[in-house]
């Protein structure tokens, strides 16, 4: 597949993976993509991971025919990227690698071998030229590992944004991008919303064409609706109206009160996004954390605790940087009611959080005579 005439995607896709990175759910799969640039000098714009690595040597053979890559641009060092940075070292040992020095400090943690000796280190700003095409580059530190950079390349107007603007899937999904997009970005780039926003700044003075990610489809066109996507989620902005109504239910009770308030916020107009934290993509119940301006959480009391599924949301957002949301709590105890001070002293700690005064007790079940008190937290929610 080409970019352009001179640019071309030797990425592969992996629809065998059943969580990446160990925890994300994946139903369609993810890509690892890697790109080589045929000029008078031929750049290989990073690896894959070792999962597909005989695959990717293929695509790379292919496109090369008789010739040998002169460089190696190293942007990203985790393994789903640069996991074939020793084998590629092994068959091309003439071959040149461009790094930064974070990421030359941080290969021998990785790979065996010598890499200072053929290694180019570049700095912010610093330029490689090919041949008719030149690649300058920027330092993205934390976006979403230290040693991090994305390059530009000015002939055709390409920017190499590493994980930015990746999302999950194989390259043949047909799905929509802003909904896996976001849920990668919340979950594995979201506590660096400074970081990304820094690297927006430098990607605003550039002539950008062309977006190649390391995740996700290479992006052509209507650029600025992305780059308006990850200004929002990086400045933790709500990107629409709705409320989000996340329980942690041991028996029902819980989740029948839970699924009780929903409908009540329904009957408003309101959006309303319901996960079973114990049973839901957890991942998913975060990305529209992260998407809704507002959120309910309830939970069942578990050991003198909160019930563990809402343990790990919480957990999660306060991990993401969650803030400037309305929230409201509700809780349930048969004895010893415990989750909801454990839960308001999560949000008390979050950043712009303007969260509801009274937590909604429930003990065991959800009584009607409580309607008064579900109407004034509806109410709240949606004033």
């Amino acid at each position: 597949m080409k970019i352009t005439e001179t640019i071309k995607y030797i990425g592969v896709d992996d629809k065998d993976i059943d969580l990446f990175e160990s925890q994300y759910i994946v139903p369609n799969g993810i890509s690892y993509n890697s790109y080589v640039i045929m000029d008078e000098k031929v750049a290989v714009m990073d690896t894959c991971d070792k999962r597909k690595m005989n695959e990717w040597f293929e695509n790379l053979e292919r496109e090369l025919g008789e010739r040998v890559p002169d460089y190696l641009v190293v942007h990203h060092l985790e393994p789903d990227h640069a996991g074939s940075i020793g084998a590629f070292c092994e068959k091309y040992p003439d071959t040149t690698l461009v790094v930064n020095d974070k990421i030359l400090k941080m290969l021998p943690q990785f790979f065996k071998g010598e890499f200072e000796p053929r290694s180019i280190v570049v700095k912010e700003g610093d330029t490689l030229n090919l041949g008719s095409h030149t690649l300058s580059f920027y330092m993205a530190p934390m976006v979403h590992w230290p040693e991090v950079m994305v390059s530009y390349e000015k002939s055709e107007k390409v920017l190499f944004s590493a994980d930015g603007f990746g999302k999950f899937g194989a390259l043949d999904t047909d799905e929509d991008w802003d909904c896996e997009a976001r849920r990668y970005y919340i979950n594995i780039v979201g506590k660096y919303g400074m970081q990304v926003q820094a690297l927006l700044k430098k990607a605003a003075n550039l002539d950008i064409a062309i977006i190649c990610p390391l995740h996700g489809p290479v992006l052509t066109e209507n650029l600025g609706h992305y780059i308006e996507k990850y200004d929002i989620w990086s400045s933790y902005r709500p990107e629409n109206e709705g409320v989000v109504v996340a329980y942690a239910s041991i028996h029902g009770n819980t989740a029948e009160a839970a699924r009780h308030i929903a409908g009540e916020l329904e009957k408003t107009g309101v959006k309303v996004s319901v996960f079973d934290l114990a049973r839901d993509d957890w991942a998913e119940a975060v990305e529209d954390a992260f998407r809704y301006d507002r959120l309910i959480c309830a939970a069942a009391t578990y050991d003198g605790f909160m019930f563990p599924p809402m343990e790990k949301f919480l957990s999660t957002l306060k991990k993401k940087s969650y803030q400037k949301r309305k929230v409201a709590l509700v809780e349930n105890g048969s004895w010893a009611p415990m989750s909801g001070k454990l839960m308001r002293e999560y949000f008390e700690a979050f950043k712009e959080i303007e969260l509801y005064e009274k937590t909604l007790s429930i003990k065991s079940t959800l009584k009607d005579e409580q309607a008064e008190e579900v109407c004034a937290l509806v109410e709240f929610m949606v004033k």
